[in-house]
């Protein structure tokens, strides 16, 4: 096997290993706990009325047993299929459907369940779309380039930058300040299509211009999760921003993490095409990167000593 056709490898989307693994044993560990909540509350509606099912119909009782069996039926394959596609990386017990349930079902009652164990919001968004991340490679699709859309937050782009770029990301310098000038490398290159959004609003409106397959996103914790939520059936890959400055103010991603992504989703019948575009970019001179602004304040004039003012 050639040196190209290797497997991409994903391992430093996330922070290490073992960040990992810590985040699929509490999203298993969450779910654990909420299937076994909705198969104790099915089994109460049938406990409860039971007693009283049998003076409507000597069969009643039986019937209402058996709808609530199917219901418990179908928590226990989603949960076994989701937990299956976890850790054996693909799709098993024709769990095709199993990312919706995670999305709409089980988040919800994962984040009140968790919120009531003292666990914060951020630790289960993190693990929620590690485990989406999971379910979405587990389905094994490639995409032409043109139906990829990489979809990045505002906080990328310096704060004191005063190019707009949600309307057209190529008014953008690209003085290497910030990662935007990585990123539209790497759109020229993969030839995907690459878009900016300040919110949710905005991130709906560029998802139904461009209408793509796949979605590669870039985001923090709760904007990520909201955006898996708001475009499913749509499968979004997410990776996480880096925040050295705090929240929403010059945030960064690594090219690698991205670029890792794209290798994993494009067709392979377009890695010639990828493969000459990365060459030919080698081959280019390189701009010098621009000084940082010097934002500091100049130094307060000195003062005249008083003997030289008295002889003026």
């Amino acid at each position: 096997m050639s040196e190209n056709d290797k497997e991409p490898n994903l391992d430093h989307i996330d922070e290490d290993a073992s960040g990992r693994v810590a985040r699929k044993r509490l999203f298993i560990g969450l779910t654990c706990a909420t299937a076994l909540f909705l198969v104790a509350c099915l089994v109460l509606l049938w406990v409860i009325p039971y007693y009283g099912l049998t003076n409507i119909h000597p069969w009643a009782p039986a019937l209402f047993g058996a709808f609530v069996g199917v219901l418990i039926l179908a928590v226990g394959w989603s949960f076994g299929g989701l937990i299956l596609n976890i850790l054996l990386g693909r799709s098993v017990l024709y769990s095709g459907r199993i990312r919706g349930l995670t999305i709409k079902l089980f988040l919800p009652l994962m984040t009140l369940l968790g919120r009531a164990l003292g666990i914060s919001k951020k630790d289960i968004r993190a693990s929620f779309i590690n485990v989406n991340n999971e379910l979405v490679l587990s389905e094994a699709k490639t995409y032409p380039p043109e139906k990829i859309l990489l979809l990045m937050p505002h906080c990328l782009q310096m704060s004191r930058c005063d190019m707009r770029l949600t309307y057209d990301i190529n008014n953008c310098k690209r003085c290497g300040m910030c990662p935007i000038k990585g990123l539209l490398e790497i759109t020229e290159i993969y030839g995907v299509h690459l878009a900016i959004a300040t919110g949710g609003t905005i991130a709906r409106r560029i998802v139904v211009q461009k209408r793509p397959k796949l979605i590669v996103a870039v985001a923090c914790e709760r904007d990520l999760a909201e955006g898996i939520q708001d475009t499913y059936p749509l499968p979004v890959f997410g990776v996480l921003n880096e925040r050295p400055h705090g929240p929403c103010l010059d945030t960064t991603v690594s090219r690698e993490s991205v670029e890792a992504a794209l290798e994993r989703f494009i067709d392979p019948s377009f890695q010639a095409q990828i493969q000459e575009r990365k060459v030919q970019a080698a081959r280019k001179p390189k701009k010098p990167r621009l000084k940082p602004l010097d934002i500091t304040p100049d130094p307060a004039p000195a003062a005249e000593p008083a003997q030289a003012r008295s002889e003026a």
